[in-house]
């Protein structure tokens, strides 16, 4: 937009520039005083340059500067012209915050240039706007996806109150806005329980995608009170129909009978969980599980382990062990170990979030490289 009280000034603009006003390279509109600028910026709200005058009635080019300040627009440039005497002026105006500014008589060719120069300034300005806002939607969509990711793991402690036989307790947290890792648990009949933690292979939202289809594979089978074997079995054909950019998810699904203590489980290539007793803890033996989403028609074995009166079992993921510091040395199993040996006879709740406590004190304030998430029963008998 040219803002400018000569009246001569428009048709020397369309006269030079008439290749590109006919090409629609450039478009000009004019306004005679800076009034009618801030009207016409109203109307066309996608004028870039505003090239003006500074001595104007009504309102003149340095108090036009003061205004089009006020909009905040950076992706809006004005290039003031002055007679070339006009020194203080032109300095009070780049002061004000113009781009640019040509002197009288206007050298049309160096206006050309100055043009050009101050239309590359916005397009990179206005790229990098355009990139700004669709970083703030994605932003904006990852964390309604971690909202809803949230909100499909158990988040209700105790979860099932009038269970005298057990008690239960689980918390993620998520590296990033969204995760890879899961935990749930559902009661099948009055006497089983079914606990299921797994580790998505990746970060972001794929690997929450897979999570949330993974989490729902497992609890909808094991509602149906399959053998721990033939959910594993049945995610796992599923998952690998289904997986994409090779993606697998480790997975430790077992089912506790409230009654007994016993537990059936399937271990399909996750860390090994912790029973914690009174003679101190232990690993639970690995089963010949692979991950699920690997190779299908995989066949699952599984294994029983026998829960004791006030015994505990905690599972958990590799965001534990390899939580790193500041020098880059690992929490580590030998770590971990050591502090669940000084937790021993503590509630269970008690021993996962003084868990979190202890891993966040070793990494000394490190960035979270990958999800943590802990699970973790007492059986009361």
């Amino acid at each position: 937009m040219v803002v400018d009280d000569e009246t001569d000034m428009e048709p020397m603009i369309r006269q030079k520039f008439r290749r590109h006003i006919r090409e629609k390279t450039f478009n000009f509109e004019f306004a005679f005083n800076g009034l009618e600028a801030l009207e016409k910026i109203v109307e066309f709200p996608d004028i870039g340059i505003v090239l003006s005058d500074i001595n104007m009635p009504e309102m003149d080019g340095l108090t036009l500067l003061t205004k089009l300040k006020e909009l905040k627009n950076p992706g809006l440039k004005t290039v003031i012209v002055s007679a070339y005497g006009d020194m203080d002026n032109i300095r009070t105006a780049m002061n004000r915050g113009a781009y640019d500014f040509i002197t009288k008589p206007v050298n049309f060719d160096d206006l050309e240039i100055t043009i050009n120069k101050t239309l590359g300034e916005i397009l990179s300005i206005r790229h990098w706007l355009h990139e700004h806002d669709q970083l703030v939607s994605i932003q904006h969509d990852l964390n309604i996806s971690r909202d809803i990711q949230q909100a499909i793991l158990p988040k209700k402690f105790p979860p099932f109150p009038d269970e005298p036989n057990f008690d239960i307790y689980a918390s993620m947290v998520a590296a990033n806005e969204v995760g890879g890792d899961f935990y749930d648990f559902f009661l099948i009949d009055d006497h089983r329980l079914g606990f299921v933690i797994g580790d998505v292979s990746g970060k972001g939202v794929s690997a929450a995608i897979f999570m949330a289809v993974s989490r729902t594979l497992i609890r909808a089978t094991g509602l149906k009170g399959d053998s721990v074997s033939a959910c594993m079995e049945y995610a796992n054909n599923l998952l690998c129909k289904e997986s994409v950019s090779s993606m697998f998810v480790t997975v430790f699904y077992g089912i506790l009978n409230t009654q007994t203590g016993e537990v059936d489980y399937v271990n399909a290539g996750h860390n090994p969980p912790y029973i914690l007793s009174a003679n101190g803890i232990s690993k639970v033996e690995m089963t010949n599980g692979l991950a699920l989403g690997v190779i299908d028609d995989f066949i699952f074995e599984s294994k029983k382990i026998q829960l004791k009166k006030g015994d505990q079992l905690l599972l958990y993921t590799d965001g534990v062990v390899e939580a790193f510091n500041l020098e880059e040395t690992a929490y580590g199993e030998e770590k971990f170990e050591s502090f669940l040996n000084q937790s021993l006879n503590l509630p269970i709740e008690k021993i996962i979030k003084d868990s979190f406590h202890d891993v966040c004190g070793f990494v000394d304030g490190a960035p979270q490289s990958d999800d943590i998430t802990l699970l973790g029963l007492t059986f009361k008998g």
